[in-house]
């Protein structure tokens, strides 16, 4: 179970910025393409008021700053020069965390959807679409949200696939501003399965793949939820993908990257329970040679080192 793709964090509020440009963005696409990453994965058009390309609507709507430069445009180009698939994750209005309500993303969406595919649809490595509202449980409008959604970005694209990455309701699911590390209340399997059993089951038709994040629970749990997640996507027609994260969840300081043992801890655990495929939030942060973040180059060392070892 290698990393096969990567989320791309341009529009962050718990992680820093790292100032690239284009040229060391074509120099990041080599190195991935080097770790054999095929697929790039824009976790969010806009946050709030800065977005990653020139959106009218956006600007209009919720009074965005307009971007220095389009880096929808730029992944795009960057993505077909090194032969790879890009997959557009929409944009989050921040609503959503400050009511609980995922309702609201509907309607911004539905404008964004369009207006990117009239403006980037024409590129051959736009291949899918991220929904990128992220929840753990049966959180309000969710349902609704992920089915509207999805079915908008195949009827404005041909039938473009899409993917969800919610997050297990584990023991270290605490929010990124807290100074805890874990807390006391997690969900249990039983009830993890009753629940997304029922949430994947609307989503016939809008859906194409599920990338649970896998650092909210512990280790010792891996094996027992993965099996449960591959038998939920199988059961209701889904790829199973590992969201690998690539950064550390049990240090003080977050985030920073993630020892080496632990990702590949996750990444056999994977292996194990037989899913589709291995994604990382997310390799310019916390795995690229040219990272902000030193150990991010030696992670990129370690685990090329663990490819090696597979193929030879």
């Amino acid at each position: 179970m290698l990393i096969t793709g990567t989320f791309l964090d341009e529009i962050s509020h718990d992680i820093p910025h790292q100032n690239w440009g284009p040229k060391e963005w074509d120099k990041d696409f080599g190195h991935m393409k080097s770790m054999g990453i095929d697929t790039v994965i824009l976790i969010r058009c806009g946050y709030r008021r800065f977005m990653t390309y020139p959106s009218e609507y956006l600007s209009k709507t919720f009074g965005a700053h307009q971007p220095p430069i389009d880096l929808v445009g730029l992944f795009l180009e960057l993505a077909e020069k090194h032969g790879m698939s890009f997959h557009f994750g929409l944009y989050d209005s921040g609503i959503y965390w400050d009511t609980g309500d995922l309702s609201h993303e509907i309607e911004s969406n539905r404008f964004v959807i369009d207006e990117v595919w009239k403006r980037y649809g024409h590129h051959p490595a736009f291949k899918g679409w991220y929904l990128s509202m992220e929840i753990s449980r049966r959180t309000i409008g969710a349902t609704e949200a992920f089915r509207s959604l999805g079915m908008m970005c195949k009827e404005a694209s041909g039938g473009l696939p899409t993917f969800i990455s919610p997050w297990i309701d584990g023991k270290k699911a605490v929010m990124a501003a807290s100074p805890e590390l874990t807390k006391q209340e997690a969900v249990g399997l039983e009830e993890h399965e009753r629940e997304w059993n029922e949430i994947f089951a609307t989503f016939k038709g809008a859906v194409d793949a599920v990338a649970f994040q896998d650092g909210h629970i512990d280790f010792h749990e891996l094996d027992d939820f993965f099996r449960v997640n591959k038998a939920m996507a199988d059961r209701h027609g889904l790829q199973c993908w590992t969201n690998a994260e690539s950064f550390d969840r049990d240090m003080p300081i977050k985030f920073l990257p993630i020892k080496f043992e632990k990702l590949r801890l996750k990444l056999e655990a994977a292996r194990r329970q037989g899913y589709d495929k291995a994604i990382t939030f997310e390799f310019p942060h916390f795995m690229s040679p040219q990272s902000a973040y030193p150990q991010a180059h030696h992670l990129f060392n370690r685990y090329m080192e663990y490819r090696q070892s597979l193929q030879s």
